[in-house]
């Protein structure tokens, strides 16, 4: 069986292989692909692979935007650290997913039913109208992220995030247990991933967490001071212009 990986996280996408290598030593990976524009121009200049293990969020837009310019006739076997209500779409359509952190039982189990695909199943329809479910169903946002350190991945729940602060085009996190953590990423790429109910970009250093904020200050003209039950490696400013959109969220987030 011939595999293809589509993982934006270098780490995330070294341990998919080798736990796949683990499972099952028969399967040969064929390639690793980051983004969309990667996975769109291999898929049209190779033959299809058996399966392909698909991450929904890549770090240039969402992995259904693939199959808007490619038709894969692979079985296709999503993984996830998005929100459940998205999961019910997978199950309804017969197609399996992998909910990160991938554990080696998940993944044979998903192995399995894969092998046991009827003759003739067709497998497009199925990823179209799961696409369309979960578009239908609005924004994805992850409940985890995967951490590399060193030669491990941390599982952090978005809802232990406090804030997260931008230094060298890098994201710093700080958990609530004031546990730091990095990653490479922007904050942009960052902030799509969260859910915006909970948590707000307070100015171009700065995304943070409702549940975080202990308090408000009045700032200079206009601006207010964020106060978190976290440290934090600066004064945490909004600007006038932002001030009105960060109130309004502050008290919708609240109630």
């Amino acid at each position: 069986m011939k595999a293809v990986i589509i993982e934006d996280e270098f780490a995330a996408a070294q341990n998919l292989r080798r736990l796949i290598k683990s499972v099952d030593a028969e399967i040969e990976t064929l390639a690793v692909l980051q983004n969309v524009d990667e996975s769109i121009e291999w898929f049209t200049t190779n033959d299809m692979p058996d399966v392909v293990f698909m991450d929904i969020h890549l770090a240039d837009g969402d992995s259904f935007a693939i199959f808007d310019s490619v038709d894969i006739r692979s079985a296709v076997i999503f993984t996830t650290a998005f929100d459940s209500y998205a999961l019910k779409a997978f199950e309804v359509n017969s197609i399996d997913y992998l909910l990160k952190p991938i554990s080696r039982t998940s993944l044979r189990k998903a192995l399995e039913k894969l092998r046991n695909f009827a003759p003739g199943h067709n497998r497009s329809d199925a990823v179209t109208q799961i696409i369309k479910s979960i578009r239908q169903a609005g924004r994805m946002h992850r409940q985890s992220f995967l951490i590399p350190i060193r030669d491990r991945l941390i599982p952090i729940l978005s809802a232990d995030i406090a804030c997260v602060y931008s230094r060298n085009k890098r994201a710093e996190i700080t958990c609530f247990n004031r546990h730091t953590y990095t990653m490479d990423s922007s904050l942009d790429d960052f902030l799509k991933q969260l859910d915006p109910d909970h948590f707000f970009r307070a100015n171009r250093q700065f995304i943070i967490s409702h549940r975080a904020v202990t308090d408000l200050s009045l700032w200079f003209d206009g601006k207010l001071a964020v106060n978190l039950s976290v440290p934090v490696p600066e004064k945490i400013i909004v600007s006038r212009a932002r001030s009105a959109d960060f109130k309004r969220w502050y008290m919708k987030a609240g109630e």
